[in-house]
């Protein structure tokens, strides 16, 4: 506590401890603990030795709070039963979610023959009867049978004027583009080829093996590489860590796996190449030398980064990963089973829509705050004015 006081007393301004000292000298003939109790005050609206308290107790989240200390050994002993227990507890979770990964490779099953029809229209290999191809509109979205037969005239008129498409042009490519943690990976030179992607599939490891996914990209015949299919595989692991059971919750990925992809001479996005001029040292003269270094594209997605048999990594390839398991687990729970809703973007709508949920819940706590104040016959709005614009930097 020494060292507290201390900083705090280095961090505070002479002007402000001039204020407590008047304080003092106006009090001097009422009672020690007035006294504490209006130096406590005039303390505490100091911003200053408020930041220097905030400080202290950040770094106190997380830490023992001396408790299990102070409690007898006979009561120390039976909280260690209970953290037993715990343990117990956390390795039955572990065949929870390996039963809840039995279930996922059941039910994968019976979607997939919707995910294979799905495909087969993208790609134009199926095309769907009328029938399949109604859809009720909402009701706010219903249109007067007039409307309905202008909309179908322009409609005939526009096809007539162009080519008819084939399946869905550029079907995941456009999912792509509309979710931000994918578009981000996007770069310019990376569309024209994913507009050859006509399907993405998930498999599941089979029972017996080890827990695991795998993304199948799936791409028609281009100009690009000669793979029809680009893999990534993603190792997990559903068991305690033996040095830190409580932290379990869940299956967790642990590696993942790309593939080679065969590209054709001179299209390989992942690679540039750029020049350089070199001047020697002796005889001044200048050379330009060709160097081919990385180059951003989505396509680096199926060369993560390896991690040694250590564990060890370093920070940049640390995060590389991290961003890189978001992004698988994310195409295999979200994209795959609701491609077409992003798509159409209603997907998005819907992330929106509960973003803003939580955003309009936190405005009304607040606003409940401010009003419980206002009825607050002891509220003093003065307390609550913001400090100078100096000390919101500190």
């Amino acid at each position: 506590m020494a060292d507290i006081d201390n900083k705090d007393q280095a961090e505070i301004d002479p002007a402000d401890m001039e204020d407590v000292e008047e304080v003092e000298e106006e009090e001097t003939g009422e009672d020690e603990n007035s006294k504490a109790r209006q130096l406590t005050v005039q303390m505490m609206q100091n911003p200053q030795i408020l930041a220097a308290l905030q400080e202290r107790l950040d770094g106190l989240n997380g830490s023992p709070s001396g408790y299990m200390e102070s409690l007898p050994k006979i009561v120390k002993r039976r909280v260690n039963a209970l953290k037993n227990l715990q343990v117990k507890c956390a390795h039955i979770e572990a065949k929870f979610y390996e039963e809840v990964h039995e279930l996922e490779r059941k039910y994968a099953a019976l979607y997939q023959p919707l995910f294979d029809k799905r495909s087969d229209i993208v790609k134009a290999a199926y095309e769907p009867t009328d029938e399949e191809c109604e859809w009720k509109a909402d009701e706010e979205e219903e249109l007067t049978d007039e409307m309905k037969e202008k909309a179908k005239l322009e409609e005939e008129k526009k096809d007539e004027e162009k080519e008819d498409p084939k399946g869905i042009p550029e079907f995941w490519l456009t999912v792509f583009k509309n979710v931000d943690l994918l578009s981000d990976m996007l770069q310019e030179h990376d569309e024209p080829i994913l507009k050859h992607l006509q399907d993405i599939k998930v498999k599941f490891s089979d029972p017996g093996e080890p827990m695991s996914f795998t993304l199948e990209f799936h791409f028609e015949p281009n100009d690009f590489f000669t793979n029809t299919v680009l893999t990534k595989t993603y190792k997990m692991r559903s068991e305690p860590d033996e040095s830190d059971p409580f932290s379990f919750d869940g299956p967790e990925i642990m590696c993942c796996t790309g593939c080679a992809i065969e590209w054709t001479k001179g299209k390989n996005v992942t690679l540039k190449t750029i020049k350089k001029k070199q001047k020697h040292k002796g005889r001044g003269t200048v050379r330009t030398v060709t160097k081919t270094v990385p180059n951003d594209s989505f396509f680096n997605f199926f060369t993560p980064p390896e991690v040694p048999e250590n564990g060890e990594l370093d920070e940049d390839s640390e995060a590389v990963l991290a961003a890189d398991f978001e992004i698988g687990h994310f195409i295999r729970e979200r994209i795959v089973p609701r491609a077409v809703l992003y798509f159409t973007g209603e997907a998005i709508e819907d992330d929106d829509d509960d973003y803003d949920e939580e955003g309009e819940e936190a405005d009304d706590e607040e606003g409940e705050e401010e009003a419980d104040e206002e009825n607050d016959p002891e509220y003093d709005p003065k307390k609550d004015a913001a400090p100078p614009a100096e000390c919101k930097q500190q």
